[in-house]
Formats: structure tokens, C-alpha cells, sequence
């Protein structure tokens, strides 16, 4: 690492020990998918750049989780209780023995990133185990037990950040990071998702759009079944560079849910690896040109174990790096036999699903007709005039 000037260092949160996040055979969010990740990340060397540094997660105690969750809250997860009214013993959130120590590994992982970046060390950090962003201030929701991205931002904001932006761009609406911070104008959180009339949370429509304190700083991009790369980039570089540049965070933080995958199986939206890595690379973009670079990345959901998860996650973390893949990179044999062992499919051959992830840009001109700019307008008049945007020729 002496080679790399700290300013442009990756940071990369990861032990092995995050795997024991698990709640068991069978379930969807299965720790083989980030245990893939960092070995196909390893394989085609990405973690080996000279820039890049793997950090551990760092121990953390009750009084950081507090900053986000309920007291009660941690000790029911602490008991293992099979309490519905804490969301735990559920078909989504199973308990399972050491739920405590596991969750808040991942929470500790979120936060080392986050410090890395916020302290100096490094420019960009990463977290793919991360990402839990349903979990609720007082229960468990979607497979998530502690909202790592929630309690990072709470810290930042704790630690002299005066304003974070949050992208999430998970196929399901980012509903725990937005409660939280809700009624908060130093936050400004961004989801892109499935339409909630058709997708778990059930939440996420333009109307929610903050709280009495924050008009406006809660936007919600609601996206109908079916939209693909070009429909779904061309939502998110209508709404999220403005905004977000209209905000000029301190730093700012994404989610890179990958179940956005036309593969997924559990989700209606069409997008490629190539489009959601068209995705990572306009986030990075952003960071760059908004808070100088400051970014700090979790991952999220993906249920297609080998097909798609580490392909994505490999390509976020070489985004981060400086250092993007070349799409049609071979995937090495020996990854690929470990892959189809373990989860008992057959990856694909290359980084690649060859799309060109191409869009038309909303400002060239849009249809009312179109339910994808419809999706994209009813943001846009939601949420633009309390940031002082120009909504001429969108009506």
C-alpha cells in the first residue's frame, strides 16, 4: 500500500467471519453469495491492486447500535427470542444461534468503511456484506436484523459530516434507511425499486417525501415491473445527479442491491449485470463530482447466487478500484467449478451478459404515456421544487 497515495485508496471491509451471517438452508440470503464475491474479486485480482486494502471489521458495542435501534429491541435479538412483535422468528428472519454477535459483525464492517473514509485513510470503501436496509429502528424486516447503512450515516453525522446523501438502488424500496432518517434535512435518501404495489416493502411511492423538517429530502423512484437497463438508467440519471448535486453532501453512501437482475427469483425488474454495473460506475461518477470523491458502498440483496451476485459485486469492487473490468473478462474455470459445488448452478462464462446498457436521456424528451417516465415525472414533481430544480417541459 506504501505506493498509493491515501487519498486514493479502496478500502474493502471483509472477513471471512461475515459468513455467519445465516439464517440457515435454504433461505434466500444465503453467505455464499459474498463468499463467492470475494473470491472471484480475488481470483481475477482485483483485491490485489496496489491501491486496494482489505480491512477487518471492527469490534462494536451496544452503544453504537442504540444510535439507530431500541433497547428492548437489541435484547430480544441478544435472547434469540421468537418474538413476532420484533419481527424475529419469522420465515424472512429466522433466528438463529449468535444472530447478535453475526448481525452486528456486519454492522461493524459498514462502520469500518465508513471511518476509513471519513478519517482520511481512503477515498473509497466497500462492504458487500452490507446493505441491510429494512431492519426498522424497534424490529427485524427482510431478512435484516441491524441497519448497518443507518447506523454508519448516524455515525458520520455523530463524527462531523455535515450532510450525507444515500443512493439505494436494491430492487426493494430502502425503507429502514429512510425511516430513520425521515424527518432529517442532513440526510438525503434516494431509493430506485420496484413499484410497491408489486414488491415487499409495499412502501416507496413518490408522495413519501419526508417529514415536516425535511420536505423533499426523501425520494422515491418507483419503477414498474419489467423496466430493464435502458428504462432504469434513464429514471436514475433524470432524478439522482441533480438532486444529489443540488444537496452537495459531505460524503455520500450507496446500496448495490443486485436483485434488480432480470435472473433474480425474487423480483420483477430486467436489468443486466452490464446495466447495474452502468449503475456503479454513474454513483462513482457522482461521488467525484459532489463530495470529492468520498464515497462509501454496501451491498445488499441478489438471490441468484453464482449467476449474478459475484459477477456484480466483483465489477462494483473493480469500479471502486479505478480499475473497471473489461466486460467480456474470462471467469476463471476453477471459480466456476467452486460456484456450480456450491450452489449447484452453472455460472456464466464471462463478466458480461453482453448488453450495451444503453438509455435516451429524459431531457431529450419524454412520454406521459410511457409508465416508466410516468414513474419518473411523479418523482421529479414531488421532490424537485423543494430543491429549487427546474421542472420547465415536464408537465
Amino acid at each position: 500500500m506504501d505506493d498509493a497515495e491515501p487519498q486514493h485508496r479502496l478500502a474493502v471491509a471483509w472477513d471471512d467471519a461475515l459468513a455467519a451471517y445465516d439464517f440457515g438452508p435454504g433461505h434466500p440470503l444465503a453467505p455464499v453469495r459474498v463468499v463467492l464475491t470475494i473470491a472471484l474479486a480475488r481470483a481475477l485480482g482485483v483485491l490485489d491492486a496496489s491501491n486496494v486494502e482489505i480491512i477487518a471489521p471492527e469490534p462494536i458495542d451496544d452503544a453504537a447500535l442504540l444510535t439507530v435501534h431500541a433497547a428492548d429491541y437489541l435484547e430480544a435479538v441478544k435472547a434469540e427470542r421468537h418474538a413476532i412483535e420484533f419481527g424475529l422468528g419469522t420465515a424472512d428472519v429466522p433466528v438463529f444461534e449468535h444472530m447478535h454477535e453475526a448481525s452486528r459483525r456486519v454492522v461493524g464492517a459498514t462502520l469500518a468503511a465508513a471511518k476509513e473514509v471519513h478519517e482520511n485513510r481512503a477515498l473509497h470503501a466497500v462492504n458487500v456484506a452490507g446493505g441491510l436496509h429494512h431492519a426498522m429502528p424497534g424490529n427485524a424486516s427482510g431478512f435484516c436484523v441491524y441497519n448497518d447503512p443507518a447506523i454508519a450515516i448516524r455515525w458520520l453525522l455523530d463524527n462531523g459530516a455535515d450532510k450525507v446523501a444515500y443512493v439505494d438502488i436494491d430492487v426493494h424500496h430502502g425503507d429502514g434507511v429512510q425511516a430513520v432518517f425521515y424527518d432529517d434535512p442532513r440526510v438525503l435518501t434516494i431509493s430506485l425499486h420496484q413499484n410497491g404495489h408489486t414488491l415487499f416493502p409495499g412502501t416507496g411511492f413518490p408522495d413519501e417525501t419526508g417529514g415536516p423538517h425535511a420536505e423533499g429530502f426523501a425520494v422515491n423512484v418507483a419503477l414498474p415491473p419489467g423496466t430493464g437497463d435502458a428504462g432504469w438508467l434513464r429514471a436514475f440519471h433524470a432524478v439522482v445527479p441533480p438532486l444529489v448535486a443540488a444537496f452537495a453532501p459531505t460524503i455520500l453512501v450507496s446500496q448495490h442491491g443486485c436483485d434488480s437482475h432480470r435472473l433474480d427469483p425474487l423480483a420483477q425488474l430486467a436489468l443486466s449485470v452490464d446495466g447495474q454495473s452502468a449503475a456503479h460506475a454513474a454513483i462513482h461518477a457522482l461521488a467525484h463530482q459532489v463530495c470529492g470523491g468520498r464515497w462509501v458502498a454496501v451491498g445488499g440483496g441478489g438471490y441468484a447466487l453464482a449467476e449474478v451476485v459475484p459477477r456484480t459485486w466483483t465489477r462494483l469492487l473493480a469500479e471502486a478500484s479505478g480499475r473497471p473490468l473489461d466486460p467480456a473478462t474470462v471467469i476463471p474455470p476453477e471459480w466456476r467449478a467452486e460456484a456450480a459445488r456450491c450452489t449447484g448452478v452453472e455460472p456464466p462464462t464471462t463478466m458480461s451478459d453482453g448488453e450495451r446498457a444503453d438509455y435516451r436521456d429524459f431531457a431529450d424528451g419524454h412520454d406521459p404515456s410511457d409508465p416508466i417516465d410516468r414513474a419518473i415525472l411523479a418523482t421529479m414533481r414531488a421532490v424537485f421544487p423543494c430543491h429549487g430544480l427546474d421542472l420547465s417541459g415536464v408537465w
